[in-house]
């Protein structure tokens, strides 16, 4: 159930269309992604831990709502939202649109540059996948921060990256974080036993992400190191700024939070292209949402979705070099 963001004709082009078929996913994992740009400005009124795509707005109208809404349950309040419903869908297909044709330019560019996937070893193709997911990343946050750039100055909590209070008990981005992946965890356990026992047979996972990384998963050190950085960094970096940050955001405009936080995790469950396991990424999003919504930080569904996604390579990593046949694992659990 890890959400990978593999750009369709370059993880294609690894793989035989029975192991890396040419789905592609938007998920902003996932994911699914390369790091910020450079050059995002800094909130002159924050220490440099606080990171943010734009300025924020500091106004007395904003100190004053914000004055007055803290008695509020973080989760029923909304953003204030600056920008209209012709942006939302023009910005979703901008995103799309540069995912896809990122992976279009990749694969079309690799006979240029000499490089024949089916000649490469499992560590290069690691490698390749690597760096086709950072460009991919760079690529759709480019695109969030051109289109978002002229709404400055935004409202303070509009793709916040602050590492400051981390266990604060209201707004504690690691502390939430944590309460996130266990209340994540138990919820998704039981939503796969609920649909176990409704449906009367386990979901197959033949198009499942982790099944098409199989080839890599547990080969080397450096394949290891390499879908960790996809998973556990790129891909939540991506796609909870996307679903999280921009999405889910921007529906509060027109929806209470609650029902934001459902309609990003449906999206957020559709966009993996995995019908079989709808319930359990909804599940994950709804969770994602929740916890983003709690502390207005997106550090803390980054942190779920990177301890969520690596842990679950590192763990099959670790049965595969016990001798467990992980497919066989994956497709039966």
């Amino acid at each position: 159930m890890v959400s990978i963001s593999n750009s369709i004709l370059v993880a294609s082009s690894l793989y035989s269309p029975s192991l890396l078929p040419r789905s592609h996913k938007l998920s902003f994992s996932n994911q699914i992604p390369a790091f910020l740009p450079h050059h995002y400005p800094f909130n002159s009124q924050r220490p440099l831990s606080s990171l943010c795509f734009f300025n924020a707005r500091d106004d007395s109208d904003t100190k004053l709502q914000n004055k007055d809404s803290r008695s509020e349950w973080p989760i029923l309040k909304r953003w204030e939202v600056p920008w209209e419903w012709q942006t939302v869908s023009l910005t979703s297909l901008a995103c799309g649109l540069g995912f896809v044709l990122t992976g279009l330019v990749e694969a079309t560019a690799l006979p240029y540059l000499g490089i024949r996937p089916d000649a490469l070893t499992l560590d290069e193709k690691a490698e390749l996948l690597f760096l086709d997911q950072g460009i991919t990343t760079a690529a759709v946050l480019a695109i969030i921060y051109s289109v978002f750039n002229t709404y400055q100055p935004l409202p303070e909590d509009f793709f916040k990256y602050d590492l400051r209070e981390p266990f604060n008990l209201q707004k504690g981005w690691l502390l939430w974080a944590g309460v996130g992946l266990v209340g994540a965890l138990v919820a998704i356990g039981l939503t796969g036993v609920a649909v176990s026992f409704f449906s009367g047979e386990t979901p197959q996972r033949e198009t499942d992400a982790l099944v098409r990384l199989l080839p890599l998963i547990g080969s080397s050190s450096v394949s290891t190191a390499c879908l960790v950085g996809i998973t556990g960094v790129f891909a939540p970096l991506l796609e909870e700024t996307v679903f999280r940050g921009f999405f889910m955001t921007s529906l509060t405009k027109w929806v209470p939070t609650p029902i934001a936080i459902v309609l990003s995790a449906a999206v957020f469950a559709l966009a993996h292209l995995t019908p079989g396991e709808f319930p359990q990424l909804f599940v994950l999003g709804s969770a994602l949402g929740i916890s983003y919504a709690q502390t207005r930080n997106l550090l803390t569904p980054i942190t779920i979705h990177a301890f969520w996604n690596s842990g679950v390579i590192l763990f099959l990593t670790f049965l595969q070099l016990q001798g467990y046949d992980i497919k066989e694992l994956l497709q039966t659990s």
